[in-house]
């Protein structure tokens, strides 16, 4: 029992209600990461679980060691029998043993994120579809949240309303078969292929349900469809089902998260026990108390109220610039006046876009400042490490036709495009993987005497390493591959400053693979450090202890907690953004809002917002309103500096109150008397809308009922109704994709097909 004497008695009760469906609603900096840690640790010495049946799941690799560590030391030995890992960690570890059940090897390779856009290219390729009509980065997307929704080639071949729908599932049907014939899967398939591996296959689903009787999964408003079906599927025989979430903190919508898993978490399971943590440890009142003024205006969330004994502390600022640049260089200047309190370590300057970042290190390298960048090139998207990771899946044996493709001519060994194209075109004829094809150069039409000796070196590379790769430990065949391979010598011929960065980068790796457990010729840990590697994810990149200002997107800073934190950016049209406004769809600013909360919530003692008056938006200076944000935050709650976000504004259009932007001269439509901080609509977009500046009241549409129009987010439909409302027309529109949807004509900006 001395495992609870440090538990509030909310965290007790988490802990103690072992048996069923438990909700946990943890509140930002509640302690939920104690609660699942003490939660093991009570099953396995209080209950006697043995902890081989204990499940715990995470979203990053970063927790789960962080949670696999303090289970460790709760539990001495028994604790590193515990399950800990991410979602896809668990799937990858799941398809490893059954995969021949789903007709791939065991070897099966794992596409990241620029795997997966080669792979997209040469399907567009194959289909001969133009890239610009349907840009390969759209239709991994789609194909995405398809998966996400168990949605398969024929269910999108059926649905598609149009051509260009036909076209996207014709994509889709090819991208999956180039997958499976690469005998790969991207992301997604690892969850969505788990799934059908329990559904098509009773006696394995068994064999994992009697192994994890006792299922945890943390973040858990974060899961999506397919996630939320191989949880129920796991827990469906004894039901022990723990998931520890805040839905006030669900910011991955666009990922697709879905909130109603954990709203609607007692319909799944009647008889649920809901608990709550309020008490928050990270912040200070004054913060708190900021964060529950904000979010408490989203109606989608189950009430609750973050609360703390540390007291008031700092007032919540809020700042006011003339520019972005001034808002900038006040942030940066104010953090390296305040280092007698705050450390460099100390601090996080957080945005709504990636945009945002160029100003911040900017201003940093300016003034001296060390920072990291969080959310730029990851580590291991870095060419040099995708290179020699090409190198080890083509050495596993894996059939990865693009990681063979990738290294055939790295480093230089002059075989060309043309070359690589003919030997791929004699692998498809024959029905070959690429690497086979290689093999049997000499016998390819187009491919002469010379090209063939080097390609049949190359072979000679790759056989090598395969030859001894059952002796070598990771770190050795990692360090074999760098030299074998001749990779190394060849950026040390270079002798530039950024060849000696690149080496540095592989010296990084291979003290990774120095770190990775394993024995000489244990294929299995070396295709799990491959997919570890795969799924490492940016903010497993932070360092904790380095002593330098983080800049960073608050989609990034899920996770992050520091003493000070500065809020830039807080405009409407920018935060929340103007897609969010002008959609029509309620849930999107309430996203924006759970958004706004997690930002505020990363700060342990001093916070500080700021907007600018001015910000240049696509090479034009435009003027911006305070963000909706700060003024639902009480006055009293904010120590102002600069002009009130309550100040009065002039009597403006209804499209510029929401961030619609406006060039800043130049437009004879705008009120030459009008206030910095005032969104000035230009006169182009008046006269698009058919306003006028005088009343705001829109007066003609260049649209009617039946007519197809375009939405920036829904995509096409077809106008069913138009009702002319007070202050604007309320339109109707039937969308393929999504359903119908009532929209503000004045914000939608529906555009005439």
């Amino acid at each position: 029992m001395q495992l609870l004497e440090t538990l509030n008695d909310k965290q007790r009760e988490a802990v103690e209600t072992t048996e069923g469906a438990v909700l946990i609603l943890a509140g930002a900096g509640s302690g939920k990461t104690r609660v699942l840690t003490h939660r093991a640790a009570y099953l396995i010495s209080e209950k006697g679980v043995d902890p081989w049946n204990i499940l715990a799941i995470t979203f990053t690799n970063k927790a789960a060691g962080e949670m696999k560590e303090r289970i460790d030391r709760l539990c001495e030995e028994d604790g590193g029998k515990v399950w800990v890992a991410t979602f896809h960690a668990t799937c990858g570890r799941i398809l490893r043993r059954h995969a021949e059940l789903l007709g791939y090897t065991s070897n099966y390779t794992i596409y990241d994120t620029d795997d997966t856009k080669a792979l997209m290219k040469r399907v567009l390729k194959t289909l001969d579809v133009d890239n610009k009509m349907y840009p390969e980065r759209m239709l991994l997307s789609v194909i995405s949240s398809a998966k996400n929704s168990f949605e398969t080639p024929d269910d999108m071949y059926k649905q598609a309303g149009d051509y260009r729908g036909r076209k996207i599932a014709e994509v889709y049907e090819e991208y999956q078969k180039q997958l499976r014939a690469n005998d790969a899967m991207d992301f997604d398939d690892m969850l969505l292929n788990t799934v059908e591996l329990f559904t098509r296959f009773p006696e394995v689903l068994l064999s994992w349900q009697e192994r994890f009787r006792y299922i945890m999964v943390d973040e858990y408003q974060d899961t999506n469809t397919v996630q939320f079906e191989f949880v129920r599927l796991l827990a469906s025989k004894y039901g022990n089902l723990c998931v520890v979430g805040d839905d006030d903190q669900s910011i991955y919508k666009f990922r697709g998260a879905d909130i109603r898993n954990i709203l609607e978490f007692e319909q799944y399971f009647p008889k649920a026990r809901v608990i709550k943590l309020e008490q928050n440890y990270r912040s200070s009142s004054n913060i708190l108390n900021t964060a529950n003024a904000v979010i408490k205006h989203n109606r989608g969330r189950k009430a609750k109220t973050l609360w703390t004994d540390k007291g008031g502390g700092d007032p919540v600022e809020y700042r006011e610039y003339s520019t972005a640049y001034d808002e900038a260089e006040g942030i940066v200047m104010d953090i390296k006046a305040n280092l007698r309190r705050f450390a460099y370590g100390d601090c996080a300057v957080l945005y709504r876009t990636n945009a945002q970042s160029r100003l911040f290190e900017e201003k940093c390298v300016l003034y001296s400042i060390p920072y990291k960048l969080v959310g730029g090139v990851n580590f291991y998207q870095r060419r040099e490490i995708k290179d020699i990771i090409a190198y080890l899946k083509t050495v596993v044996g894996a059939k990865d036709d693009l990681s063979v493709q990738r290294i055939i001519n790295v480093p230089r060994r002059g075989i060309g495009q043309t070359t690589v194209t003919r030997l791929a075109d004699y692998a498809a004829s024959e029905g070959i993987d690429f690497y086979e094809a290689l093999t049997c150069a000499d016998r390819i039409s187009g491919i002469n005497s010379g090209t063939a000796a080097k390609i049949a070196g190359f072979v000679s590379v790759i056989e090598g390493l395969r030859e001894v790769r059952g002796s070598l430990s990771i770190k050795e065949l990692v360090e074999a591959v760098c030299e074998k391979s001749g990779y190394i010598k060849e950026l040390r011929e270079e002798k530039t400053i950024e060849a000696e960065s690149r080496i540095e980068n592989i010296e990084e790796l291979i003290n990774k693979a120095a770190e990775f457990p394993d024995e000489p010729g244990d294929m299995t840990a070396l295709s799990q450090f491959l997919e570890e590697v795969a799924l490492v994810a940016d903010v497993d990149t932070l360092d904790d202890d380095e002593n330098r200002v983080v800049l960073m997107t608050m989609h990034g800073a899920k996770g992050l907690e520091v003493p000070r934190v500065d809020l830039a950016g807080m405009e409407e049209g920018l935060f929340p953004g103007y897609m969010s406004i002008s959609s029509g769809d309620e849930s999107d600013i309430e996203e924006e809002r759970r958004l706004c909360y997690v930002g505020i919530t990363r700060a342990k003692e001093k916070l500080t917002l700021s907007a600018a008056r001015e910000r240049m938006v696509n090479g034009e200076t435009r003027f911006s309103q305070v963000s909706r944000f700060i003024k639902e935050i009480p006055e009293e709650m904010l120590e102002t500096e600069g002009k009130s976000p309550r100040a009065k504004s002039p009597v403006l259009p209804e499209y510029a109150k929401y961030g619609m932007g406006a060039r800043a001269s130049g437009s004879a439509a705008e009120p030459r008397n009008a206030r910095p901080g005032s969104v000035i609509g230009s006169g182009s977009a008046a006269a698009y809308l058919g306003k006028t500046l005088e009343t705001g009241r829109l007066t003609k549409l260049s649209y009617g009922v039946g007519d197809r129009v375009r939405h920036i987010k829904f995509g096409e439909g077809t106008v069913a109704a138009i009702e002319d409302g007070k202050r604007d027309f309320e339109v109707t529109v039937d969308f393929d994709r999504v359903g119908s949807k009532k929209l503000f004509a004045s914000f939608a900006k529906l555009e005439k097909i």
